[in-house]
């Protein structure tokens, strides 16, 4: 390479983006602790039992989870979800029951910035990363989405970028109005707005259409620009496979800064985790009630029903670095 083309490509590389903090390529790691409490109060007068199911994170190649510590009251234990290979903490309760039910779930986190791994352990799932989710079919209108974004292209790379592009073209980073949130592919379809979860879900059943195994992944983001503090909500991401790797994509991120869209496909940054992947879960043990849409949030059952308790989660967060 002479010099010319030397100086080009760090000028190239100085231009990488990034988004929540997001880091250019290679960036280290970030180290953090991370508080995980759920709280279950005012149960149902006369309830015999009260079950709780709550995600833990596990190790893979964008993450390392150390110093697990779980508190909770009565009987718990660490179980494995049986399709997509999810950790969880589950607590049983019998009557009677405290005024408040807390369950502590405490550990540090080491994570990657990623653009390619070759394994994770939804990956176990096998041929459920070709089909369709209780809330994303497989439907005509997503096989028609894909198929025009996918006119043309070649490979799994250009394929997968086209639908990329169609998502961002097709949907809008907006939580306004009812419906947006539980990655419904037909809402997002018909009204074209939605967070994280909707943009992903339209992604994963576009690719799952063209033969491309995908999934969805969920977890918390971390401020860039803080060391320590309270964290709101989730935020979820999608991959999907290119034969020997699997890829990261961001939409929503993408969406909401446009200017970071070509990072966003094939990378996503180290602020933020992993807590569980995949949709439509039974639980282990297995709950009385429906599939589980997606977990993040405690899933509480009061005498195998998911109601008659108040639920209360809060998240916090310090570096470690």
């Amino acid at each position: 390479m002479n010099l010319s083309a030397a100086l080009n490509s760090v000028l190239l590389s100085s231009l990488l983006i990034f988004v929540v903090g997001c880091t250019a390529p290679k960036a280290p790691g970030r180290a953090l602790h991370f508080d995980y409490v759920a709280s279950v109060s005012e149960v149902a007068a006369g309830a015999k039992k009260v079950d709780i199911w709550i995600p833990v994170p596990q190790d893979d190649e964008s993450q390392k989870i150390s110093q697990l510590e779980i508190k909770a009251p009565g009987k718990h234990r660490l179980t494995t979800e049986k399709v997509y290979g999810n950790r969880m903490v589950y607590v049983s309760l019998e009557a009677p029951f405290p005024e408040k039910a807390e369950v502590r779930v405490s550990f540090d986190v080491e994570r990657l910035e990623v653009s390619s791994v070759s394994s994770l352990p939804a990956v176990r799932a096998g041929a459920r990363l070709l089909g369709g989710d209780r809330m994303a079919p497989i439907s005509e209108e997503v096989q028609k989405r894909a198929s025009q974004a996918a006119e043309g292209k070649k490979g799994i790379p250009a394929v997968a970028r086209g639908l990329y592009d169609r998502v961002l073209s097709d949907m809008a980073y907006d939580k306004s109005g009812k419906g947006w949130g539980r990655g419904d592919v037909a809402h997002a379809c018909t009204i074209g707005k939605g967070n994280c979860s909707d943009f992903h879900t339209l992604f994963i059943a576009m690719a799952r259409s063209r033969k491309i195994p995908a999934f969805f992944e969920i977890g918390f983001p971390i401020p860039p620009d803080r060391s320590e503090g309270t964290i709101g909500g989730y935020h979820c991401w999608a991959w999907y496979s290119e034969g020997d790797s699997w890829r990261p994509v961001d939409i929503s991120e993408a969406d909401k800064a446009p200017e970071k869209t070509e990072y966003f496909f094939g990378n996503i940054c180290r602020n933020r985790f992993s807590m569980s992947s995949g949709r439509d879960l039974l639980l282990e043990p297995r709950q009385q009630g429906g599939p589980v849409n997606f977990f993040i949030y405690p899933y509480v059952e009061v005498d195998g029903k998911p109601a008659g308790a108040k639920v209360e989660r809060t998240f916090s967060f310090r570096n470690l670095d």
